[in-house]
C-alpha cells in the first residue's frame, strides 16, 4: 500500500495530514499511527489527521495524537486541516468542518494564516492557583512567573498523573501573563512532552486570564506567545460563559512524500 502523506505545522505545532476521502487509511491501526508520528522512525509529528467527506460539511476532522489514539480536537490541527482542505481544492477562503467535538467554522484570512472559531465554554472550574475546562479538549490551567526557567516536562507530567487526571488525562498549561500578551507553555497528554504550541491550551489560558483579570470582553485579539511562534485568540465573555471564539495564527505547509506501508 502506498501512502500519500503531506506535513503541516501550525506555531510548530506539527502534523501528517492524510487525504482520506477513500476511507482506505487503516484508522483502528494504532501501531501504524505511533509508528508514522514517530520522529526518529517515522515522518514525525505531535499527531495525524485524516480528511474525510461528511455529508453536508466541507469535509470531517479525523485527530490522532503521536501515541496512537483518536483524540478530542486539536485547535492548531483544525486550522492546518483548513489550508490543507484548500490545497486539495475543497475549498477556497472559508471551510465549514465537522470535528469530534462539532462543526466549526474557518477562514484563510492571508497566506498561511488561519482563523479558526472554536466551541463555546460555559463551564470552568477555577481552584487554588489553578483552573480546569474544556476547550474541545480538557486544559488544567495555572498561572506562573519566570516560565522560561520552568521544568514543564517534569512539572506537567506530574499533574497529567496525578490522582484525578491519571486516567483520562489532561493537558497541562503554564501561563504567564505579560500584561500585553501570555506567554504560555504546554505538556500535552497523548503526545506525552511539551509540544511547541498547543491551540485549545492556548483558547484555555485565554479564557482563564479572562476570569483573572475581570475582563468581560477582549474586542481585538489578544496575542500569545507559544515556543513555536506567536498566536491570537478572540471572544465575547457574558458572566460565565465564552462564545464566538476564535484562534488565529500560521498554518505553514512544510512538505509532502510518499511511504510504502
Amino acid at each position: 500500500m502506498l501512502l500519500d502523506f503531506y506535513k503541516y505545522e501550525g506555531a510548530g505545532n506539527d502534523f501528517i495530514l492524510l487525504d482520506d476521502r477513500a476511507n482506505s487509511f487503516p484508522s483502528i491501526n494504532h501501531d501504524l499511527v505511533k509508528q508514522l508520528c514517530d520522529r526518529r522512525f517515522g515522518i514525525g509529528a505531535d499527531g495525524l489527521m485524516l480528511l474525510r467527506s461528511y455529508p453536508g460539511y466541507d469535509f470531517n476532522m479525523v485527530y490522532y495524537n503521536s501515541d496512537g489514539r483518536e483524540s478530542t480536537m486539536c485547535g492548531n490541527g483544525g486550522r492546518c486541516i483548513t489550508a490543507f482542505a484548500q490545497k486539495l481544492g475543497l475549498i477556497q477562503k472559508k471551510a465549514r468542518f465537522m470535528a469530534i467535538d462539532g462543526e466549526h467554522l474557518a477562514e484563510l484570512t492571508a497566506d498561511n494564516y488561519v482563523r479558526l472559531r472554536m466551541s463555546d465554554v460555559h463551564k470552568i472550574e477555577a481552584g487554588d492557583n489553578y483552573f480546569f475546562l474544556n476547550t474541545g479538549s480538557p486544559h488544567y490551567v495555572t498561572f506562573t512567573t519566570y516560565l522560561n526557567d520552568l521544568d514543564v516536562f517534569a512539572a506537567g507530567r506530574k499533574i497529567r498523573y496525578n490522582d484525578r487526571f491519571r486516567e483520562e488525562g489532561t493537558n497541562v498549561n503554564f501561563v504567564e501573563d505579560c500584561g500585553d500578551y501570555l506567554f504560555v507553555r504546554t505538556y500535552e497528554r497523548g503526545v506525552e512532552n511539551e509540544t511547541l504550541a498547543c491551540g485549545t491550551g492556548v483558547v484555555a489560558s485565554v479564557l482563564c486570564a479572562c476570569l483573572q483579570r475581570g475582563s468581560d470582553k477582549i474586542t481585538h485579539a489578544l496575542p500569545v506567545k507559544v515556543l513555536g511562534g506567536l498566536l491570537q485568540v478572540s471572544l465575547n465573555r457574558n458572566g460565565s460563559a465564552f462564545t464566538d471564539i476564535w484562534l488565529e495564527g500560521p498554518a505553514t505547509y512544510v512538505f509532502e512524500g510518499r511511504l510504502e506501508l
